[in-house]
């Protein structure tokens, strides 16, 4: 096999979506697998729509989710005059022809034809280029396009089913189609791989290969299947969480991620799923990939990040955790850093993304503000709660300040009070820390000090009444 080279090819236009990161992600692993390059390449054409704040979003994703690219950035909005060069090849040869028929007219002249669609009305007209004409490909009456597909196998497309396609706008722009079969030609892309909505797209591709790059193979392709949410339907910008930005800052890890990506459509052929990013080059294969739809389970990413979260070394842990416990809900100057340092092993252990944890510790830094309405819901619902608490101020008084002590001493009241240790824990945990979960309650206790601890229970007892 000649040397791979795969790209992606995203548009600036927006966050950048998890489905295209599954894209980059499966391009980038066949790449290294085959000592191939993995190339980056802007499309950035949609002068209306593209943003430079978007395409260095699409820079810092990569590089966030370490998908280094090879050689440099390829912007197509640059490529331009070939784009328009390939056109007027088309045109001069006779592939192709110029066609002033707006929508409208073309709709209500064929509104009652047997194929929907452009009807061919200026094929044989002879137009010449001008103002409001576009450029469009003759397709051949007959014959069919097969396209070799990794994951789809040989689909095959009539050419009775296909229109005559616009290449070239009417104002003289090219159209994605023509500069992407310009473009992977020019930079000698062989493997194509991308979402499943650009498949039908695939005869087009393979004509105007035909006629822009004789003599050169066209690239393998691979098309991926769609991503769906628990609805099972396709992720959405407007209905869906699908930036990746957005789990950046919510503190999901790049490893947690990129994981859990390379399962969507794709599996190792066993039961294993915590695959380190060596796994993945190594075992990565595209011909297993499937084409069913692939559910984007959130809750499912959540596990694998806790996991990946519990395995971190303690340091590195808190050191992921500073830049969102440096922007707590705590008054400046609040947070004791040596402090976390202490509880950071129990809140390791309990949260599943990074910005969990400043609400983990916010009691150890602040004063919990409890809603009168706390006091009745969930298990601190009963009539127990002030005579709980009351007696917690007085076994906590003098016993030995640890997690152990204090531990045996709540089992041994609330034992007295023929309570199981989980109901009497309930309404201290709350006055302690204002929630009802959190990291162990006992061990927070020994870290917060006794005085802290009796002056919370008894403002909760006195609000109590």
């Amino acid at each position: 096999m000649s040397e791979v080279r795969a790209r992606f090819s995203p548009s600036p236009t927006g966050l950048f979506h998890v489905g295209g990161a599954r894209t980059a992600l499966f391009n980038w692993l066949y790449a290294r697998q085959h000592d191939g390059k993995f190339l980056l390449r802007i499309e950035d054409t949609d002068t209306e729509r593209n943003q430079a704040e978007w395409t260095q979003g699409i820079l810092d994703a990569l590089l966030w989710l370490g998908l280094e690219w090879d050689d440099d950035v390829v912007h197509q909005s640059q490529r331009q005059d070939l784009h328009v060069a390939a056109a007027n090849q088309l045109y001069e040869t006779g592939h192709a022809y110029y066609c002033d028929c707006t929508r409208e007219v073309t709709e209500a002249r064929t509104k009652n034809n047997a194929i929907p669609g452009y009807d061919s009305f200026c094929r044989d007209r002879g137009l010449e280029p001008g103002a409001g004409r576009a450029l469009r490909f003759r397709v051949p009456d007959t014959g069919r396009a097969t396209v070799k597909d990794i994951i789809r196998g040989e689909p095959t497309f009539e050419y009775a089913n296909i229109e005559d396609f616009v290449i070239q706008r009417s104002n003289g722009l090219p159209l994605f189609i023509l500069a992407n079969v310009v473009d992977d030609r020019d930079m000698g892309i062989t493997h194509v791989i991308r979402g499943e909505e650009h498949l039908p797209n695939m005869p087009k591709v393979a004509l105007l290969w035909e006629q822009l790059a004789p003599g050169i193979p066209t690239p393998i392709y691979a098309h991926l299947p769609v991503l769906v949410n628990e609805q099972r339907k396709k992720l959405s910008k407007r209905r869906d969480k699908v930036g990746l930005e957005q789990y950046i800052e919510e503190g999901y890890l790049r490893e947690a991620f990129v994981n859990y990506l390379a399962l969507l459509g794709w599996s190792p052929g066993d039961n294993r799923e915590l695959l380190s990013i060596e796994d993945l080059i190594h075992e990565f294969k595209l011909e297993d990939v499937s084409h069913s739809p692939a559910f984007f389970d959130q809750q499912k990413l959540l596990h694998f990040n806790a996991e990946y979260i519990r395995a971190m070394p303690l340091e590195e842990f808190i050191a992921a955790s500073t830049p969102y416990l440096d922007q707590g809900p705590w008054k400046a100057g609040a947070y004791d850093a040596s402090l976390f340092e202490t509880m950071a092993p129990l809140v390791q252990e309990r949260v599943r993304i990074l910005s969990e944890v400043p609400g983990m510790v916010a009691f150890m830094f602040s004063e919990p503000e409890i809603d009168s309405a706390d006091w009745d819901k969930g298990m601190v619902r009963n009539e127990n709660a002030k005579p709980l608490l009351a007696a917690a101020i007085a076994a906590y008084g003098n016993v030995e300040w640890n997690a152990a002590s204090l531990h045996e001493v709540t089992f041994r009241f609330a034992e007295s009070m023929a309570l199981k240790l989980g109901k009497a824990q309930a309404p201290i945990r709350l006055a302690i820390t204002g929630k009802s979960v959190g990291p162990p309650l006992f061990e927070s206790l020994e870290v917060l000090g006794r005085a802290r601890v009796l002056d919370r229970l008894t403002q909760s007892v006195q609000k109590l009444g």
